[in-house]
């Protein structure tokens, strides 16, 4: 109920006060936005799993990547573009499903039906959900300096890839699942295809150069890009300004919590290989025994027996 709305709000730690009066008039989607950081936290993750930093979360604190986003780096810029597209999407399902009175379907339908199929089914409105992530995570970025600038542009990086990537979903109609009628609807992609594309965002993200000028409200802060041979960024590509720590050591004034009993790909030569992650300082290797089903047979009909074998495993870890 709306009375019992402001307790909530007031519950959460951290927010600036603009995101407090978002969360109160937006209540009902709160639980989605929340959804969406954690969609994104385990998105990045899952794409950095093999790297020096893979994105570690500490579970007892506000800043809930530690200290590694207090700089302008590179990593900072992948969360701040993933966390930002999860909100957008997390909300954007979250209408399309009917859950919430203030959002639901997007009824704008771009274009002309093609040959063959009309419009149907529930199109996800993403620009509601980029809109509400705009709202949101942009509320804290409103200082005239390089950070806040940096972390707006992958703010709306992260949001533009969702946009960019909606396409249409059909379903079959007629007789036997003939396609006689097609009905079609926007859809978002999968969020994996997200996180697939802005760790290659990541990958080649531009190097900034911070420029201050004066203006009638004071001292501004903007960025340009540090080396004009190259392209300079688009609004789709991230930024940064401050070069990474090695990760490869436990450092806390970086945030790092270096790679020592990380697993490691023995075979691999890439950053996930022993040498690299690692950091040269070699690895051990120690054999697990792991239960495992096998010898599986199929009895007509209907179900499955299987045995359990034990499968020794070598798992090798860094030192």
């Amino acid at each position: 109920g709306k009375d019992g709305s402001p307790l909530l709000c007031g519950s959460i730690p951290g927010l600036v006060p603009k995101q407090l009066r978002f969360c109160r008039n937006y209540i009902e989607i709160m639980p989605s936005v929340a959804e969406g950081v954690k969609l994104g936290i385990q998105e990045c993750q899952h794409q950095f799993r093999g790297r020096r930093w893979n994105c570690t979360t500490i579970d007892d604190s506000l800043a809930i990547f530690g200290p590694v986003l207090d700089k302008a780096t590179r990593e900072s810029a992948f969360v701040h573009a993933i966390a930002s597209a999860g909100v957008a999407f997390a909300v954007t399902r979250s209408c399309a499903e009917g859950t919430s009175t203030i959002c639901g379907c997007d009824s704008h339908h771009k274009g002309p039906p093609g040959e063959g199929w009309k419009w149907g089914g529930c199109s996800e409105d993403a620009d509601f959900g980029v809109l509400v992530s705009r709202e949101f995570a942009d509320a804290r970025e409103n200082r005239p300096d390089a950070r806040s600038a940096m972390n707006k542009h992958n703010n709306e990086a992260g949001r533009t890839t969702i946009l960019d990537h909606m396409h249409l979903k059909c379903k079959c109609h007629g007789l036997s699942g003939s396609c006689e009628v097609k009905t079609c609807w926007w859809a978002q992609p999968d969020f994996r295809a997200i996180g697939d594309f802005l760790k290659d965002k990541y990958d080649s993200a531009s190097e900034m150069v911070v420029e201050k000028h004066r203006e009638s409200r004071g001292w501004v802060e903007t960025l340009r890009a540090k080396y004009s041979l190259f392209k300079p960024p688009t609004e789709r590509d991230l930024v940064y300004y401050e070069n990474s720590p090695n990760f490869c050591e436990p450092n806390p004034e970086t945030g790092s919590f270096g790679t020592r009993d990380r697993t490691c790909n023995v075979t691999s030569h890439g950053i996930d290989g022993c040498d690299l992650l690692c950091c040269g300082r070699g690895h051990n290797t120690r054999t697990e025994k792991r239960k495992e089903k096998c010898h599986c047979i199929f009895h007509w009909c209907c179900y499955v027996s299987c045995q359990e074998c034990i499968r020794i495993y070598d798992v090798h870890t860094c030192k």
